[in-house]
């Protein structure tokens, strides 16, 4: 149980302009420069998302902004493959940068979440509630290409299960008492993959944390540059995404015109439902109103004391000042509904 329409957000807010130009020229800062200019950017973050009145807010991802700072810099035994990836023409999925193996996948030093938890900590106003998200190893698998030594996906997966789960397991101890574990390809693949594997994946990697804190997963269809990759349908994860040891579950919605809602009846059955009600790939900047409206839609399914509202996905390809507004009405309606209770 949590309080009723509860108002959070996946993980990542937009870099302000001056980050995402400080980030393509790394090399003309010294570390303390770099480590103020991460404070000033998490502190943005944070003031944006308090300013709205959000109950659960994040460091907005603002830490992860090159292969330098990102995930893969943290992981030994891979190097970028620059011939594998399109460069020109539409935007889509295969213009993200992949990598080759090159030898055992370890993360001697972790994967830095523990560290920008803790710098979230200190910047945040007391008090304020704190979530941290953390890919999933399906999800950080995908960027890695097969070898010898890893022969598929799975092999890759289960390379990164342990250093997920040993992240995980360290935040906890550091004091998180929110975590999101980030699995996006598993709801993009579920129509076409074993979504008992998927299950029994998830499940080993939260193992250790389950129940020690309010964990919870987020499931949509892709957003890169605002477009989807996956089969965009609830159904195939059904019935085995009931069996996820989370408290809650994150479900993008409001792209999809609210289709299937109501089989999020069914996951309510078992968890927590996080709700995303604001369309983070649409330029329409959502009303008051509207909030108001889905989120009565979402109360015909879900009970209010087991009900969150959140953006369908992290904000990072929204442009800042649509992220902010966006936010503002979303936590406006909710309070609006929560009067009406």
């Amino acid at each position: 149980m949590h309080s009723p329409i509860r108002t959070t957000v996946v993980g990542s807010y937009p870099f302000p302009g001056w980050l995402e130009f400080a980030s393509q020229h790394l090399d003309q800062f010294g570390p303390a420069d770099i480590e103020e200019m991460i404070d000033d950017a998490v502190i943005a973050a944070i003031n944006d998302q308090v300013n709205a009145g959000l109950d659960v807010i994040t460091d907005g991802e603002q830490t992860r902004l090159d292969f330098n700072l990102s995930f893969y810099g943290y992981i030994k035994g891979i190097s970028p493959n620059e011939s594998e990836t399109r460069r020109f023409g539409p935007a889509a999925h295969d213009q993200r940068g992949k990598h080759n193996i090159t030898e055992e996948l370890t993360a001697p030093e972790g994967l830095g979440v523990v560290k920008e938890f803790i710098r979230l900590k200190s910047l945040a106003p007391e008090g304020q509630a704190l979530k941290v998200s953390v890919p999933g190893p399906y999800t950080l698998s995908g960027r890695l290409l097969p070898n010898n030594m890893y022969k598929d996906r799975y092999a890759i997966t289960n390379a990164l299960l342990p250093i997920i789960r040993k992240e995980l397991e360290s935040l906890v101890e550091a004091g998180c008492r929110e975590i999101t574990v980030d699995e996006p390809s598993m709801s993009c693949y579920a129509y076409k993959e074993d979504t008992k594997r998927f299950v029994k994946i998830f499940n080993e990697t939260v193992e250790p944390v389950a129940g020690r804190c309010n964990l919870s997963t987020h499931l949509c269809f892709g957003n890169f540059k605002g477009r989807p990759v996956g089969y965009r349908s609830i159904k195939p994860m059904l019935p085995d995404f009931l069996n996820l040891k989370v408290n809650e579950i994150h479900i993008e919605m409001a792209n999809r015109e609210f289709a299937e809602i109501e089989l999020l009846e069914t996951f309510a059955s078992r968890m927590n439902v996080a709700v995303g009600i604001i369309d983070v790939k649409n330029y329409y900047i959502e009303t008051v109103d509207d909030v108001v409206a889905r989120i009565k839609r979402c109360l015909e399914y879900i009970p209010a004391d087991k009900l969150s509202v959140a953006p369908d996905c992290g904000l990072s390809q929204t442009a800042r000042w649509a992220s902010r507004q966006k936010l503002i009405n979303m936590v406006k309606g909710a309070k609006a509904v929560r009067e009406m209770l």
